[in-house]
């Protein structure tokens, strides 16, 4: 009867113990527009990976690319309300959420990868993060879009004129309407899972996206001419629910935390070195390839200057001249 009764102690212990440590287990889902194969999918795929390493296999990162879970927007708000764990996408993109955010979204703001890396980095890209946590989100790193270029099926671009008239998707926020209005284009927005069909059926003339987006989404099969304007540079935010992160333990979150920022540095090396990959096949596949003078370039920022004063005032003189010192300092200013 003792040893029963032995036996019994110890498999009920060994339940127990069963289930604390299933009780530990975590799932992530992890979402973001771009498809398989997009350098931010491959941060995406090494973010899972370093999670499953880190935890012993407790956590486990499920990614769902390709906007399968619904626009960006839609991502935000499944995040805020605890159905979705994670997404990545542009920062600008939380300015309907933290106006500040609207400064990632300014043309011409970083004239290198090297300038992006030590706001995005340092603590004015953190202090954006930041304010994000009154929204229900936390902000866990940067990964890399890059700079943005422009694509149409209408006519080579080599001057400002060019754009005159272009029907041009943006992203749909205050800042991305203005400049391409500026620009002389009438600017069209969309949530990205449609630019394609968009395109296909000619209800758009063009786009404006980095390289890596443009070639691993086709675009070359539905665009004629990109022009290398490097008019915008897009920091991706990844961000977790607020909800879901203050469920996890002191380990989880800095299991979680470590492999957001470790993942960041794989991400941005392999967004770098796709860029020329990305050009290559494009032109394969048939694409036009122009570049600005330097001339055209200066025209497109003076353009541009007044729409850079008019947000400048939305996002705050002080957020602003933080931004312009953090760049001083890059610079050697």
């Amino acid at each position: 009867m003792k040893r029963l009764m032995l036996k019994t102690l110890v498999a009920a212990l060994a339940m127990t113990a069963f289930g604390a440590v299933h009780a530990q287990d975590k799932t992530i889902k992890f979402a973001t527009q771009n498809p398989k194969g997009h350098p931010i999918v491959m941060g995406m795929e090494k973010f899972a990976e370093l999670v499953a390493a880190k935890s012993g296999g407790k956590m486990k990162v499920n990614l769902f690319p390709g906007g399968t879970l619904g626009s960006d927007q839609a991502n935000v708000s499944a995040i805020q309300g605890g159905t979705l764990e994670m997404a990545s996408m542009n920062s600008g993109i939380f300015a309907s959420q933290v106006k500040e955010f609207a400064i990632y979204d300014f043309p011409f703001m970083f004239a290198n990868t090297k300038e992006a890396d030590a706001v995005v980095d340092g603590p004015f890209g953190k202090k954006l993060h930041d304010k994000l946590q009154e929204k229900g989100l936390i902000g866990l790193a940067y990964y890399e879009l890059g700079f943005r270029n422009i694509t149409n099926s209408k006519r080579p671009i080599t001057k400002l004129e060019d754009l005159e008239g272009l029907k041009l998707r943006v992203i749909p926020n205050p800042i991305n309407v203005d400049w391409v209005k500026a620009l002389g284009a009438n600017p069209t927005p969309l949530p990205f899972p449609e630019v394609y069909a968009a395109l296909e059926q000619k209800a758009i003339d063009g786009q404006e996206n980095p390289l890596t987006v443009i070639n691993a989404n086709k675009f070359y099969e539905v665009q004629k001419h990109v022009v290398l304007s490097n008019h915008q540079y897009n920091p991706q935010s990844v961000i977790i629910s607020k909800k879901f992160w203050d469920n996890l333990d002191a380990a989880q979150k800095k299991i979680v935390a470590d492999a957001a920022q470790e993942s960041a540095r794989y991400q941005r090396e392999q967004a770098r070195g796709q860029v020329a990959v990305a050009l290559d096949n494009m032109k394969k596949s048939g694409m036009q390839v122009t570049e600005l003078s330097a001339a055209e370039t200066d025209k497109l920022r003076d353009k541009l200057r007044p729409v850079i004063a008019k947000f400048a005032v939305t996002v705050g003189q002080d957020t602003v001249q933080s931004l312009q010192a953090e760049l001083a300092k890059v610079r050697g200013k």
